[in-house]
C-alpha cells in the first residue's frame, strides 16, 4: 500500500550548502499494519512523512500509494490517504461539524454522508459536547480530536500520523491509540510518527529509525531489542549514538 524507494529531499542553505533531510529512504507499509517511523527530532521523520502524503515533493526518489505516484498521481493519491501533521491547524471561527462539512465538500462526499459519518465519529472520540462551539475555544485535546476527525473522514484505506498525541493528557491520548489500533484490525495500512515508546510497544507491527535522513535500522520491536539490547528506550538510545558515530 505505501512503497518507498530511494526518497530524498534536498533543501538548500547560502551557508550550509546543500542538507540532506531526508537521504535515500527506503521501507514499505502494508494493508492490516502499523509501521512506526523513528527518530530524534530533526531526523527526517517529518519530511519523510509530508513527500508521502504530497504535501512536499520529492528532489529524487519515489513513493507509490496504492500503485499510484505521489507526484504523477497527487491528486488520487490525496483521495485514498488520511494525513495527520504535527502542525495541523483548525479554522477557530469554526464549530468542529462545520469543520468537518467544510473538509468533507473538499472531499467531494455527498451531504447525506457527511452529516453520517460526522455523527460517526463525534461519537467515537467523544465530541458530542463541543461539536458545535467555536474550535478557537476548544482545549488542546479536543482540537487533536477535531483534527483527526477531519483526517479520516472520508474513511480512507490509508493512514499517516505524525506525532498523534504529543501534549495531550493520558485519557485523549488513549482513546486515539485506540482508534489507531482499530485502524489496523480494519485492515488499513497505518504509518505512524511518533517519540512514545510505551505506544511504539502497543501499535507498531515494524519500525524504521531514522537519524540525520537516513534510515538505519528495519524490523520488529523485538528485533530493535535483540540487535541493540536494553528495553525498547534503551535499544533506540543506542542504535541513534551508533548511527550519529
Amino acid at each position: 500500500m505505501i512503497e518507498v524507494e530511494n526518497l530524498t529531499k534536498e533543501y538548500r542553505d547560502r551557508k550550509r550548502g546543500a542538507i540532506l533531510a531526508a537521504d535515500s529512504v527506503s521501507f514499505h507499509c502494508g494493508p492490516g499494519e502499523i509501521v512506526g517511523i523513528l527518530g530524534p527530532n530533526g531526523a527526517g521523520k517529518t519530511t519523510t512523512l509530508r513527500m508521502i502524503s504530497t504535501a512536499i515533493p520529492p528532489s529524487s526518489g519515489s513513493a507509490r500509494v496504492m500503485g499510484l505516484d505521489v507526484v504523477k498521481d497527487a491528486t488520487e493519491v490525496r483521495k485514498r490517504i488520511g494525513f495527520l501533521s504535527a502542525s495541523t491547524g483548525l479554522y477557530g471561527r469554526l464549530t468542529p461539524r462545520e469543520t468537518l462539512r467544510y473538509f468533507g465538500n473538499l472531499f467531494g462526499m455527498a451531504h447525506s454522508a457527511i452529516a453520517d459519518r460526522t455523527e460517526q465519529l463525534a461519537g467515537l472520540f467523544g465530541m458530542n459536547d463541543f461539536l458545535d462551539r467555536p474550535c478557537d475555544k476548544l482545549s488542546t485535546g479536543m482540537k487533536q480530536k477535531v483534527n483527526i476527525a477531519r483526517t479520516v473522514l472520508h474513511d480512507p484505506p490509508v493512514m499517516v500520523f505524525d506525532e498523534p498525541t504529543s501534549g495531550l493528557d493520558v485519557l485523549t491520548g488513549r482513546t486515539i491509540v485506540g482508534f489507531i489500533r482499530s485502524c489496523r484490525d480494519g485492515g488499513k495500512t497505518v504509518l505512524f510518527s511518533t517519540h512514545i515508546m510505551s505506544e511504539v510497544e502497543k501499535l507498531c507491527d515494524r519500525v524504521a529509525i531514522i537519524h540525520r535522513g537516513r534510515i538505519y535500522f528495519q524490523g520488529t520491536v523485538a528485533e530493535l531489542r535483540e540487535t541493540a539490547g536494553g528495553d525498547l528506550e534503551d535499544a533506540f538510545v543506542r542504535m541513534i549514538g551508533e548511527a550519529g558515530e
